[in-house]
């Protein structure tokens, strides 16, 4: 994980640039001195800044090196302050402030580990491969001058978990397929046992055994060996555990119906839904929460060699349906299927939510607005949608039912691959439904116009977004504190 930002907690003011802020109603909150305050005050009335959240002006007085920040009529704490946070790091990436101070006493406790929260999530950059530095300030520092530092410390890494959380999700979306292949990601969860998670992964070898012939029919014309990895939280007794699922197919050529060339390079980050749920088990478990949370994934990569999975082949999923290949590039609900039935047979949950990167028809839908959810059940429908929008991740309904799962008809097989031409994210979902059994509450969210992000928003740089971290994370969050 990268991250730009480091805070301190200091009980007296250091030698740094200050940062002021200005209620929109009231004026400036805690400057340095009266005389600062009224420099600060002409200044501002010069120039014509009145305030507006999330606006900023730098000036130089002669007690140092000052940023204003706008906060309008006040900070709440939550999203609104995590963005505030984020374009506050937007202005510490150049001298002088990168080195910042602020007063704790100018925020409320919680307000302050929002704004903490949002300038930590707008630090991150992966720059692994990158062999020159980058002209701006790659470092920044926050410190916050409080009389309570023990205290607000402890707040802040009883938070930090969700952060880094999100941090290991945009990591392995960044990472190239040829680091990042099956057996490797697998490698990347043991790595998290320091959180206390228990993780097991099934090699190949046991998959043929166990016979998922739906989630090895994808990886066999690779000559990475395909895996699942199961990553167990137990923090709530005996309790039936919430099931998180994530599709990481670490390369998508399509297989031998292959995509094409342009944008092809896109797909490594195809394994996006199962960045999300390992991410949300690292915040889930750095939290400690009090409940018992299973996180499974099918780790495999598509490719078309002489081995490779035919467009007419007929493969027997774990469930003992078969299935009719018609597309090899329809994959992603393969892999899930085989991981869905065996997580229902071994840990029998309570509900379960699956995340995949699973179609492009999801995009001509909702474009990149909104991940689409489909469901079987009302209450967990909503539960999901509530948590999206509490931290911004955001679904949007989708339809299903017969119709649409007769799309899925096969003469020669229980069901294919792909429906028709249309609606292909509904009939997607409509098979993934045939493998969830006993009417378990199941939740299914296509993200495919949110695992990856061309433009920067005020906590989420381009590129891999992260996206269920949070979502995941408050969905468990209020599943054990109702609202």
């Amino acid at each position: 994980m990268s991250a730009r930002l480091r805070f301190e907690f200091s009980s007296s003011p250091i030698d740094a640039a200050r940062l002021v802020l200005m209620h929109a109603d009231t004026g400036f909150l805690h400057a340095a001195s009266p005389a600062q305050e009224a420099f600060i005050a002409k200044a501002c009335e010069a120039a014509e800044f009145i305030g507006k959240t999330g606006s900023f002006m730098a000036l130089y007085t002669d007690e140092g090196p000052v940023l204003v920040g706008g906060i309008g009529s006040g900070l709440f704490a939550g999203m609104a302050a995590e963005n505030w946070g984020g374009k506050l790091f937007a202005q510490m990436k150049a001298a002088p402030f990168s080195q910042l101070q602020v007063d704790a006493a100018v925020f409320a406790d919680d307000v302050l580990m929002s704004v903490m929260g949002g300038a930590y999530a707008a630090s991150y950059h992966f720059i692994h491969y990158l062999t020159k530095p980058e002209k701006p300030a790659l470092e920044a520092s926050l410190t916050i001058t409080t009389d309570r530092k023990d205290d607000l410390s402890d707040e802040w890494m009883a938070r930090k978990p969700l952060y880094d959380g999100v941090f290991t999700a945009r990591d392995l979306v960044f990472e190239p397929a040829n680091i990042l292949y099956p057996v490797e990601f697998a490698k990347r969860c043991q790595a998290l046992e320091n959180t206390g998670l228990e993780i097991e992964v099934v090699d190949e070898a046991a998959l043929e055994k166990i016979g998922m012939g739906a989630l090895l029919g994808v990886g066999q014309g690779s000559v990475r060996d395909s895996a699942v990895v199961i990553m167990k939280w137990m923090g709530g007794g005996d309790e039936a555990p919430i099931a998180l699922v994530g599709k990481g197919v670490c390369f998508d050529t399509g297989g031998i119906s292959i995509k094409p060339a342009k944008g092809m390079e896109d797909m490594k980050w195809d394994m996006g839904g199962a960045a999300g749920v390992t991410g949300a088990m690292h915040a889930l478990a750095g939290r400690k929460v009090k409940q018992n949370v299973i996180g499974i994934i099918g780790l495999v990569e598509n490719m078309p060699d002489g081995n490779a999975q035919r467009p007419g082949d007929v493969v027997t999923t774990l469930s003992g349906q078969t299935v009719e290949v018609i597309n090899t590039d329809a994959e992603g609900r393969l892999v899930l299927a085989d991981v869905l039935t065996y997580l229902q047979d071994r840990f029998k949950p309570k509900a379960i939510v699956d995340m995949a990167t699973l179609t492009g028809a999801i995009l001509v839908s909702l474009g990149k607005e909104h991940a689409g959810l489909f469901s079987n059940d009302d209450t967990l429908s909503e539960a999901v949608m509530q948590a999206g929008r509490e931290v911004e991740e955001t679904s949007w309904r989708m339809p299903m039912g017969k119709a649409y799962d007769n799309m899925l008809k096969s003469h020669i097989a229980d069901m294919k691959n792909i429906g028709g031409p249309y609606g292909g994210s509904i009939t997607a979902a409509c098979f993934l439904e045939r493998f969830i059994e006993n009417d378990t509450p199941w939740v299914h969210l296509d993200i495919a116009g949110k695992a990856w992000s061309d433009k920067d928003r005020p906590t989420v740089p381009k590129g891999g977004t992260g996206y269920g971290v949070r979502l995941l994370n408050q969905l468990v969050d209020n599943w054990q504190n109702p609202k």
